[in-house]
């Protein structure tokens, strides 16, 4: 008679139990394309042992210093960012030199927000971004850890 093997138990996650957590990235020389696919997991809770597809799990990101991003071969001049007014023939066109300049938080977070689900976890997790150009941020008080790739 063959031995039945005990019946391991998956853990799913309640939203109640989810614990959320902040973390403090430096972008300083660091690529835009591999920083942000880091960006998206945490953001996701993907870092977590009890992930859950369907719970909402992530945690928070605070990312310094995104003036000092780094784009690798010709992309700063290459790479282009569309917008649109709304009118006729509204169509706005920036290079990611422009766009850094212009609004270095955009450039992370566009490229985060590509990388995250298209659905309403998606976009709660984008709101848990934060970024900013400089090396300071308001997030002391709860006091963040520090996330190195």
């Amino acid at each position: 008679m063959a031995r039945l093997l005990p019946i391991q138990k998956t853990t799913l996650l309640k939203k109640e139990e989810v614990k959320r957590d902040w973390y403090v990235i430096d972008a300083e020389g660091q690529t835009l394309g591999r920083l942000a696919t880091r960006i998206a997991l945490v953001l996701m809770g993907k870092n977590k042992p009890n992930w859950t597809p369907h719970v909402d799990c992530g945690n928070f990101v605070v990312v310094v210093n995104a003036d000092k991003i780094k784009l690798t071969g010709k992309k700063w001049t290459q790479k282009k960012y569309y917008r649109h007014t709304g009118y006729p023939g509204g169509i706005k066109e920036f290079t990611a030199r422009q766009l850094l300049q212009r609004n270095p938080e955009k450039l992370i977070q566009l490229a985060v927000k590509r990388m995250l689900p298209k659905t309403i976890l998606g976009r709660r997790a984008l709101k848990r971004l934060k970024i900013y150009a400089g090396s300071e941020h308001p997030h002391q008080a709860q006091k963040p850890v520090e996330l190195s790739f």
